[in-house]
């Protein structure tokens, strides 16, 4: 069973910064493919970001491209989400997921291609 821990997540004023990060089993961390989903309450789980293991293709929801960056330490079996320009309808709980395998880009913004998710971490935007 891979195993993801997400921290990082908290209370911040719009305009501000965060940074994710998602500590990862060694196996998961160094070879799988990984993504950062978001869900709002009473909203469904949307995609933000995903990485290859190399770290070589990134991939970004309109939403964030710009705003968000994700990028990985293979070494340290991590991966993180920095944002900047944080607003409102950013506030989620943030999760890590993770694939086996590489994800086509047709297919990396689809919850259900990750096997293996976080417990999440909360962000919260203030006005």
């Amino acid at each position: 069973q891979e195993q993801l821990v997400e921290s990082g997540g908290g209370l911040v004023q719009a305009g501000g910064s965060l940074r994710l990060s998602c500590a990862a089993s060694e196996r998961t961390g160094r070879s799988y493919f990984m993504g950062w989903f978001r869900q709002a309450p009473g909203k469904e789980r949307d995609f933000v970001a995903a990485i290859s293991w190399t770290g070589g293709n990134t991939y970004y929801a309109d939403s964030v491209k710009g705003r968000f960056t994700i990028s990985r330490d293979n070494a340290k079996n991590t991966v993180y989400l920095q944002m900047n320009s944080l607003k409102p309808e950013d506030t989620a709980v943030y999760y890590c997921a993770a694939s086996p395998i590489t994800l086509p880009p047709a297919v990396v913004t689809g919850a259900q291609d990750y096997p293996y998710w976080g417990q999440g971490t909360q962000v919260t935007v203030s006005p």
